[in-house]
């Protein structure tokens, strides 16, 4: 067991440099609108992303098993620690990557370091996703800021009332958006330790039974939530002061957008309520949380029809996007070939 929890640390590395990235996210609007405090706002992330990991993260860690079944405990470490040293080291530069590029630059890494090749089918229905999570974010964004554009024109709302509505509105959403953070990239933190999961199945009073996968998931979680409470102000920053100058509702409404995108992505309740009515349905996919934020932001430029947005920093994130995958394909390829000849670890 000494040696299986000593693999999976790099798993809860990536969980916490996750955590550290993404919680900017759907807090770093609050914080940097002076609305919520950042202890509250860790307090509050950490629970929820911890909970939507357990509850709601089965469908998304699926999809990533079918673009690389890693049986091997020593591979699966190498795979999430080279995923975890590039979005460190992202984070470290205040820049909000994609977790879920890094993750599947280093699978393809080992996919292609163990001869198996690469399942392009399952590899453009995920990349499909960095396209279409910004652009259902934006449309999104765009018809929020309408309706509530019109309802505070109609209604006349006191500006006090206002502001205590979108406070309030900020914590909920930041809630919501958490639960929908673990839901959906639980399968990007821990989804390359299923098929190798070392834990087994718990039993609590006889009544309650654990399985595996959702111990494994609460491990990953949990190193999320340590992320978020650690290392997430200079990302927080970016979004919440440097890539968009927010007002209270504006961030209310883009960080709602990008929770409901994130939510649509990983509901296997509605992706198979949609198939069973012959509608289609979104991919359970994990997504990039800071793709779909700057595809709210450009929504929310395109209703103000003021798109005053910070292009410096909105390209170190694109650059950012595209070094990702590649910086974790080359770091997993090159440790593949050490753990496998130095460490004389089975990788393949």
């Amino acid at each position: 067991m000494i040696r299986s929890l000593i693999f999976l640390s790099s798993g809860a590395f990536l969980g916490w440099s996750l955590g550290a990235n993404h919680a900017g996210i759907f807090w770093g609007t609050a914080i940097g609108t002076k609305m919520v405090k950042f202890r509250t706002a860790a307090i509050l992330c950490s629970i929820f992303v911890i909970l939507g990991s357990v509850i709601g993260g089965g469908g998304v860690s699926s999809t990533l098993s079918q673009l690389g079944t890693i049986e091997h405990l020593a591979a699966a470490f190498t795979v999430a620690l080279a995923a975890a040293v590039t979005t460190y080291s992202m984070s470290k530069a205040g820049i909000p990557i994609s977790t879920s590029q890094a993750v599947v630059g280093s699978i393809i890494g080992w996919n292609i370091y163990s001869g198996f090749g690469v399942d392009y089918l399952v590899l453009t229905k995920i990349a499909s996703t960095w396209v279409v999570s910004p652009v259902l974010t934006g449309a999104i964004t765009y018809g929020l800021f309408k309706v509530v554009q019109h309802f505070i024109n109609k209604s006349k709302v006191h500006m006090i009332t206002l502001d205590t509505w979108t406070r309030y509105g900020l914590v909920i959403v930041g809630i919501f958006g958490s639960y929908a953070l673990g839901a959906n990239n639980i399968g990007n933190v821990m989804g390359v330790f299923v098929e190798a999961n070392p834990f087994k199945e718990i039993e609590l009073l006889n009544i309650l039974v654990i399985d595996p996968t959702k111990v494994l998931f609460f491990v990953g979680g949990l190193a999320i939530a340590v992320g978020v409470a650690t290392f997430s102000k200079k990302v927080i920053n970016t979004i919440g002061n440097n890539l968009y100058k927010f007002s209270p509702i504006t961030a209310l409404i883009v960080v709602l957008s990008v929770s409901i995108t994130m939510f649509l992505f990983s509901s296997s309740s509605l992706h198979d309520f949609l198939n069973s009515i012959g509608l289609p349905a979104l991919p359970l996919v994990p997504i990039s949380a800071s793709q779909a934020i700057v595809g709210g932001i450009i929504g929310l430029g395109l209703a103000r029809k003021n798109v005053d947005i910070n292009y410096n920093e909105l390209g170190k994130i694109v650059i950012g996007w595209i070094v990702t995958p590649i910086s974790a394909f080359l770091i997993c390829y090159i440790s593949l070939y050490f753990m496998e000849n130095v460490f004389l670890q089975v990788v393949n």
